[in-house]
């Protein structure tokens, strides 16, 4: 998401940074950039035009003079008003007295089934002990999903017959959690058209019913303007503390997660970024304008490396590579762990400078090329993993049997290993761009 705001954003601070000096006449052809930017990228207009008022603002007056590079001190001003207009951050409110619930609402198929198991986990990592509530009566489907999701996670879910109400439902299940000590309520209800009065008011009856600490709108980025709209109309008619908004890892514009804060005056708690369980992130207005500016996330990727290493194992990674004994056995194991942080096209949008690389990658890293580049190392020797170097053609010939690939493929893997060694050195040295046609090289 935003890959063409983003895109256009860097191409506009470029063109600053070669002008030196800006005049006022410089300042508003880049911000003419930059409001086609936003508009394109379905960014409501009442919030592109108010956005741009305070960028040019800044930029003109004594902030940008004093300036020694005017061109980055635009980025950053930039910048700046992004994190203005995405909002602070408001984490969950679970204050008062137990069980708190948390009431999911929104559209049918903007993802708050889903969501509301993504929610559980999330407060479980926290120490919590959550309920899932199925409160989608009119969608059993719904139902079946949260209880399948909720063994998946090992995370109770409370049902009953699809003839009990909604209202009857929640009551029954702020019971159970107060016996059990379980809190907070995560209650996934129906999906509903904002214009649908009856179904607006079974949710207000809902909210009287459960008292919730927390209303959140689980909205979907990519339907970009109504999105928006229906946030201010589900906020109207039963009063919203938060949005969740989903599928921010999709290809849309991604206007709508600008806008809606904005728009709404209801802050953006969560932001849905992948189908895995635990593709849920809190949100942190910095480091998504970062993203959107083309600076990267490299916060994102720090917390993403340090859930799937461990502090031994990233010492032990970082000894290796400093007295340059990085091996095969080392090269599978980081290859399983990018498995478990996400498609490499990802990890790269979150390393400054690498956003546009990532953008070229021809083809998505698949999962079985990664299992068999594994199944190959698996076949090896200890001795073979640690130095390749002694790999003949008769050893290679042994190896492609065991894994059931070709000698061609493991010459692949060899030279891949090879430019990663490559890679190392080049990180080491600070050189981005050769560090960037390397990458693409791998893959292609």
């Amino acid at each position: 998401m935003f890959e063409s705001l983003s895109d256009r954003l860097q191409q506009t601070f470029a063109k600053l940074a070669r002008r030196g000096r800006l005049s006022e006449r410089d300042v508003d052809a880049a911000l003419r950039e930059v409001r086609l930017a936003l508009l394109e990228a379905d960014v409501n207009f009442r919030v592109v035009r108010d956005f741009v008022a305070r960028v040019r603002e800044r930029t003109v007056g004594a902030e940008l003079s004093r300036s020694l590079a005017p061109g980055q001190q635009v980025a950053k001003i930039v910048y700046e008003e992004l994190i203005a207009t995405l909002g602070q951050p408001a984490p969950l409110s679970l204050s008062g007295p137990t069980p708190h619930s948390l009431m999911l609402v929104g559209l049918q198929g903007s993802g708050k089934t889903t969501t509301a198991a993504k929610l559980a986990l999330h407060l479980r990592k926290r120490g919590l002990r959550p309920l899932l509530v199925a409160a989608d009566t009119r969608r059993p489907a719904a139902i079946q999903q949260l209880v399948v999701l909720g063994k998946q996670l090992d995370i109770p879910v409370h049902t009953q017959d699809v003839q009990a109400s909604p209202v009857q439902i929640c009551a029954q299940a702020r019971e159970e959690a107060r016996k059990a000590a379980q809190s907070p309520l995560v209650v996934d209800t129906a999906g509903r058209l904002h214009i649908d009065g009856e179904l607006m008011d079974e949710l207000g009856r809902l909210k009287v019913q459960l008292k919730p600490t927390e209303v959140l709108l689980v909205a979907d980025a990519m339907t970009g303007q109504d999105a928006v709209r229906v946030a201010e109309e589900f906020h109207a008619r039963v009063g919203l503390t938060g949005l969740v908004l989903t599928k921010m890892d999709g290809d849309a514009r991604g206007g709508a997660a600008i806008s809606m804060r904005s728009v709404t005056g209801v802050p953006i708690k969560f932001l849905g970024v992948g189908e895995k369980l635990d593709a849920l992130e809190a949100f942190q207005p910095e480091r998504l304008a970062s993203r959107i500016s083309g600076m990267g996330d490299i916060l994102g990727l720090i917390e993403r490396t340090e859930e799937v290493f461990a502090e031994e194992e990233a010492r032990r990674l970082e000894e290796k590579l400093r007295t340059a004994s990085f091996d095969l056995e080392d090269f599978r194991e980081q290859l399983v762990g990018m498995r478990r942080m996400g498609p490499l096209d990802q990890i790269l949008e979150m390393v400054p400078g690498l956003s546009q690389l990532a953008r070229q990658m021809p083809v998505q890293v698949s999962e079985a090329q990664l299992t068999r580049v594994e199944a190959i190392i698996n076949s090896m020797t200890s001795e073979e993993r640690r130095d390749p170097r002694i790999l003949n053609a008769s050893r290679k010939r042994r190896i492609a049997r065991g894994s059931g690939t070709s000698i061609q493929d493991v010459n692949q893997l060899l030279n891949q290993f090879r430019q990663m060694q490559r890679l190392i050195k080049l990180f080491s040295s600070g050189d981005r761009m050769g560090l960037g046609a390397n990458i693409l090289s791998m893959f292609r």
